[in-house]
């Protein structure tokens, strides 16, 4: 049976798009989870959005629609970022799944009746954008200690959880087991800064707004963010308090290790394993907090107008190049950077200098000089088996890197396999070969050549799944052991294609920076949208001008209005679902659009002859009308 590895993101809060210093930590645990599944493990593999909280009851109010419409908008936009970015998550939870607003509210109930929760009053500082309850102290000079942002006073009743009755528990815990939180330096910063001054009980509900999951022992409260969102790590599973555990809990719980940004290291390493402990449940075995990712040396914020994108930046260099360079830039401890420079002189230098041109100019000496066939090796040269002794230690050097979380210099490894193959190329000169008629010794170096990029290829799955999957094609094998020796001979190549092709570097920084000219905020994006459509289908829905003649009410039906329209051409009656919104009289005279081409339905006992053009639904329908001189019948385009 496969050891299991159950690895999560922390969930993306639904209240923006995703930035690229967002998006590395999904690539970044794809990476991992990738890496495991090589290796042989049961992965399970976790990611989601976080939904409720002010902060998007606040972002909704000003996009104009409810918190559930706002949020169902930016989750989905979340997840096919996410998506674009080939991660291979098992599970995608939203926080407003029924099943996890029920389990957190037993988990509420739960702690309240073991006397772990209390009312009272909460007076002190708040961080609206972390959604986080300061101390004085913890509020240097106004500012988050978190985000940097300016903090508000504020007072509320709230429900409180007791956090100083586990602290000691928790300290011991933490010395028992030393990798418990990485990098080392998160440890002691968590433990000086917050553990050590002595925890304070910790407000778990708020009243002041709406948007959140109900307590279960009060519907004037919500629960807090922090509460509902950590513990999506086990209701995922589906953990519910009370309830049987399921098959799915009992094998994957605890989490193998949870990656977080380093933002968020103090609700990851203090609050929820005070929570595991007052459910009796085990810790997770690791809480690894990775930097951020900045824009040269500043901080990456869309409320600066600084940020980069995922998406936009994979239209311009692919996806598999923006996963490798925020893979490769992205050291252990320190923050990592991103400028439109780097990302071209990466580009050229790992992707199409090193990379792709190994792999084109193997595959075209395989096809020239021995028609495409995978030549077997004959006799052996001491600088074969260097690079084959390069190929095995590369491999171990990998793993050790990947199992530590060391990510970035584990890329570093795989792309100084590519160039130690580049320099064996340089050692044997194989045109040489070929011209002094040394056929076998030849071969054996295309052999060599072509195995070390199959390893190669195999080892780079993690970071660049389709680049992988690409190079294997072209070998013409799915074969991804990464023992040397897989590739048999006597096997056909694939068809050869261009991997990575230099970038223009005037013309991509032109285009990367046009890209992130500063642009208005977003709105989410509706999740009723349609696939696109050629011209052809659009040309084939017939539009056209009509001028309302008379309207009057649908005996016995609240919502339609029945319409007299004149095509010009012709007259026509339509029935339309806008009696909330409109009175008859509000219409006639009016010049509006009708699809003309639509097959004849009958509501409510009357037949209707089109649809007129309107947005919204329920009680916010707007009718299109038209400039009342445009022709009537004119064909809308």
């Amino acid at each position: 049976m496969k050891e299991k590895f159950y690895i999560t993101t922390a969930i993306a809060y639904s209240s923006r798009k995703p930035h690229i210093g967002n998006t590395y930590e999904v690539i970044f645990t794809d990476a991992i989870a990738r890496y495991k599944r090589m290796r042989g493990y049961d992965v399970f593999f976790l990611t989601g959005t976080d939904e409720h909280g002010q902060k998007i009851e606040n972002c909704a109010a000003e996009a104009g629609v409810s918190p559930k419409e706002y949020v169902d908008g930016v989750s989905g936009q979340i997840r096919a970022i996410w998506d674009l970015m080939d991660a291979s998550y098992d599970k995608f939870i939203r926080t407003t799944d029924d099943y996890h607003e029920k389990a957190v509210q037993a988990i509420f109930k739960t702690l309240y009746d073991k006397g772990d929760i209390y009312k009272s009053e909460y007076e002190g500082w708040y961080c609206e954008p972390c959604e986080a309850f300061l101390t004085d102290t913890q509020a240097v000079d106004g500012k988050c200690p978190d985000c940097g942002r300016p903090v508000k006073r504020m007072k509320e009743e709230a429900y409180f959880f007791r956090m100083s009755a586990y602290q000691d528990r928790l300290m011991n815990y933490i010395e028992e087991h030393p990798d418990f939180i990485e990098p080392e330096a998160r440890k002691k910063e968590m433990v000086n800064n917050f553990l050590k001054p002595g925890l304070q009980d910790l407000c778990i509900s708020r009243s002041s707004f709406r948007w959140g999951i109900p307590v279960p022992v009060d519907q004037k409260h919500v629960i807090y963010v922090w509460l509902d969102a950590l513990s999506n790590y086990i209701t995922a599973l589906g953990y519910h308090p009370g309830e049987p555990e399921t098959a799915l809990f009992k094998k994957n719980w605890p989490a193998d290790v949870h990656v977080i940004g380093k933002d968020i290291m103090r609700f990851h390493t203090i609050y929820w394993p005070i929570f595991l402990m007052a459910l009796d449940l085990p810790l997770p075995k690791k809480v690894f907090g990775h930097p951020w990712l900045n824009i040269g040396a500043d901080k990456m914020s869309k409320s600066k107008g600084n940020s980069i994108y995922a998406d936009d930046l994979a239209s311009v260099i692919g996806v598999d190049a923006v996963r490798e360079y925020v893979l490769a830039e992205m050291p252990y401890l320190n923050d990592g950077s991103i400028t439109f420079e780097n990302v071209i002189t990466r580009y050229n230098t790992d992707l199409a200098n090193n990379l792709g041109n190994l792999v084109n100019r193997t595959l075209s000496m395989t096809e020239k000089y021995f028609d495409g066939t995978v030549p077997a090796p004959v006799g052996e040269d001491p600088l074969d088996a260097e690079l084959r002794d390069f190929v095995a230690s590369s491999r171990e050097r990998l793993f050790e890197k990947m199992d530590s979380y060391h990510v970035a210099e584990a890329v570093e490894v795989v792309f100084e396999l590519f160039r130690r193959a580049n320099k064996y190329i340089d050692q044997t000169l194989p045109w040489a070969l070929f011209k002094n008629g040394q056929t076998e010794r030849l071969g054996t170096v295309l052999y060599h050549l072509l195995e070390t990029i199959r390893v190669g290829a195999s080892l780079l799955e993690p970071f660049m799944p389709q680049t992988a999957k690409s190079i294997l094609a072209q070998l013409g094998t799915d074969e991804t052991g990464t023992d040397f020796g897989g590739l048999a001979a006597g096997g056909k190549i694939g068809e050869i294609k261009p991997l990575f092709s230099r970038l223009d570097e005037k013309e991509t920084l032109a285009r990367l920076s046009a890209m992130n000219e500063k642009k208005e905020p977003e709105a989410p994006r509706p999740d009723d949208c349609q696939p696109p459509i050629g011209i052809e289908i659009f040309g084939s829905v017939e539009l056209r001008a009509a001028k309302v003649l008379s309207c009057e009410p649908v005996p016995k039906a609240k919502k339609l209005l029945k319409l007299q329209l004149d095509l010009g051409y012709e007259k026509r009656q339509v029935v339309s679902g806008i009696a909330k919104c409109y009175r008859p009289e509000d219409l006639v005279g009016k010049t509006l659009i009708v699809v003309a081409n639509l097959k004849p339905a009958v509501l409510c006992g009357v037949e209707s002859q089109g649809m007129i053009l309107a947005s919204g639904e329920g009680d916010s329908i707007k009718v299109v009308f038209l400039d009342p001189e445009t022709p009537l019948g004119s064909r809308i385009r």
